[in-house]
């Protein structure tokens, strides 16, 4: 039987709300399924953590990760904590200094849940964004001069290496290729950014060569969220820099019903240091401890998680679960329901446990 080190981090606002739910149906899945155990350390760090010893996380925190198969993460943010404290102090760190360049969302429209884009239901948006996760707008380059002065400046320096591209490029083509569509689009404002993302559509183009079996195509950022509200069934694999697919995706959360509902993973494909899963919707300070907070994006990211750790009926088990109760309207307010995060947790629970699931 094979076991899996989890560190369990939930952090900020409904973070912990979310991660305790997960790992309650992660249980479920695992007594069910009887190949696995989890062994689930969890780490208190976020933003009281940061208000009781001025930092985020201890400074050996991500060595003390080193040792886990996985990173289960809530959500970080706090209204009285600076945002660029709270991200460069726990998340980012983690991210970067595990390499974990691959930033993989996947989007589809679960059954029971109404999408805004009229006349579009489950199959009709169906897509996987891969984000350059290591470089490009959040390379964290650049500086401040002059402070408080009438000739301050501010500078905000991306930075693309042929290394960065040429792996996040491969990664989201070999992913295209494993879906039935076998359709990439890569996202670009080569248009206006003329040095780093003229590279970046110039590696694409040489990347596409080693998978002649992937159709590509080319959108600029702009024009591709016009594309993703009005033609979402054209679009599948969609591939973008750390920036642009960081705004993408909670359009592409939106498009499909709810931020709630969108897991991410972050993924060191080479498999040198652990991978972290979180669900995007944020902290979400103005619903944390009503008890609504929507736990189906943990969830889903559990399935990523048990996907990276090779237990793929495990994962399939569990979005068959998911899927079952969302279908029967057995849902948070965020999506139109009216049931707490612990009812949708105990459905999913029992759900995983049932004949059908």
């Amino acid at each position: 039987m094979n076991s899996y080190k989890i560190a369990a981090i939930p952090a900020d606002g409904i973070g912990p709300e979310v991660i305790r739910a997960g790992l309650a149906v992660l249980d479920a899945v695992a007594a069910r399924d009887g190949g696995f155990t989890l062994d689930v350390t969890e780490f208190d760090w976020g933003s009281d953590y940061y208000k009781r010893h001025g930092a985020m996380m201890p400074a050996d925190g991500p060595e003390q990760l080193k040792a886990h198969d996985a990173i289960y993460f809530g959500a970080v943010g706090a209204p009285d904590v600076p945002d660029h404290i709270t991200l460069w102090g726990l998340r980012l760190p983690i991210c970067q200094g595990f390499d974990q360049y691959a930033n993989v969302r996947p989007t589809r429209i679960l059954p029971g849940i109404k999408a805004p884009l009229a006349g579009i239901g489950p199959g009709d948006l169906d897509w996987v964004i891969v984000r350059e996760n290591s470089e490009g707008e959040y390379s964290g380059h650049g500086g401040r001069a002059h402070k408080g002065l009438p000739e301050e400046v501010a500078t905000e320096v991306s930075i693309f290496t042929r290394v960065g591209v040429t792996r996040i490029m491969r990664y989201a083509f070999a992913l295209a290729q494993k879906r039935p569509r076998k359709l990439l689009t890569v996202v670009t404002k080569s248009n206006a950014q003329r040095f780093g993302m003229v590279m970046w559509d110039e590696i694409a183009a040489e990347v596409a060569r080693e998978f002649p079996d992937v159709t590509w195509d080319k959108m600029l950022v702009d024009a591709m969220t016009v594309r993703m509200v009005l033609k979402p069934q054209s679009l599948d694999t969609i591939v973008a820099t750390n920036l642009h697919a960081d705004i993408l995706s909670d359009l592409a959360g939106a498009l499909a019903g709810s931020l709630g509902v969108a897991p991410t993973a972050n993924i060191d494909p080479e498999g040198r240091y652990p991978s972290m899963f979180e669900p995007i919707h944020g902290s979400a300070f103005d619903i944390t401890g009503k008890g609504i907070a929507n736990p189906v994006a943990s969830f889903w990211t559990a399935a990523q998680m048990l996907e990276h750790l090779g237990e793929p009926m495990a994962a399939a088990r569990l979005m068959a679960a998911v899927e079952q109760v969302c279908a029967a309207g057995i849902m948070t307010p965020d999506v139109g329901g009216t049931a707490t995060t612990q009812e949708v947790t105990d459905a999913v629970v029992e759900a995983v446990r049932g004949a059908n699931a």
